[in-house]
């Protein structure tokens, strides 16, 4: 946990006339705002320990791409506090999502008769050796989306433009179809 009274950076910075440290740039923005940013990602996630990794990230994010002089300083960080509380949520809804389909699935495997469970095996074979034929990209961004991250989070971790991903997973969609065909027919 980051607190904005235990946060010195190493650096030394210059004194004032009085003798006292000046505190850089971000160092003063940091101070001035940081316990507005953790208040704002608390009134989203109602947890006090939640939002201040949210708020670690944000000044941390900010730090990276923006000056902190700028005028709407902290108008962004206000703002990026919000969206990145609300990305908590959301990841953590998919998350429960996907365990939670996991653990249907599990029990319902458990169900079924053997010879739907070997034809279920059998198609996951033919669709992972269909994926191991396909473009690196092309399989992982297969990947990544059925592994239930959004288009944005398959874009970060790929490194592509947001808007590309949509194009790209429908083309690696029908190229894994044409090799699951392919396959099937040999």
């Amino acid at each position: 946990m980051l607190h904005a009274e235990a946060w010195r950076p190493a650096i030394t910075t210059p004194l004032t006339a009085a003798g006292q440290r000046q505190p850089d740039p971000f160092e003063r923005l940091f101070l001035e705002e940081y316990s507005k940013v953790v208040a704002i990602a608390y009134r989203v996630l109602a947890d006090r320990g939640a939002a201040e990794d949210v708020a670690q990230d944000v000044f941390l994010q900010f730090h990276r791409s923006q000056s902190p002089n700028a005028e709407h300083a902290s108008g962004w960080l206000h703002a990026a506090a919000v969206h990145s509380a609300l990305n908590v949520i959301r990841g953590e809804r998919r998350r429960v999502k996907r365990d939670t389909a996991h653990a249907v699935a599990e029990s319902a495997v458990r169900l079924e008769n053997p010879e739907h469970l070997v034809v279920a095996a059998e198609q996951r074979r033919e669709v992972r050796q269909a994926l191991s034929r396909l473009p690196e990209k092309a399989a992982a961004i297969l990947v990544l989306r059925y592994s239930g991250l959004s288009y944005a989070e398959v874009a970060t971790a790929l490194r592509l433009k947001v808007g590309n991903v949509g194009t790209m997973l429908r083309r690696a969609e029908e190229a894994l179809r044409k090799e699951v065909t392919h396959a099937t027919f040999e």
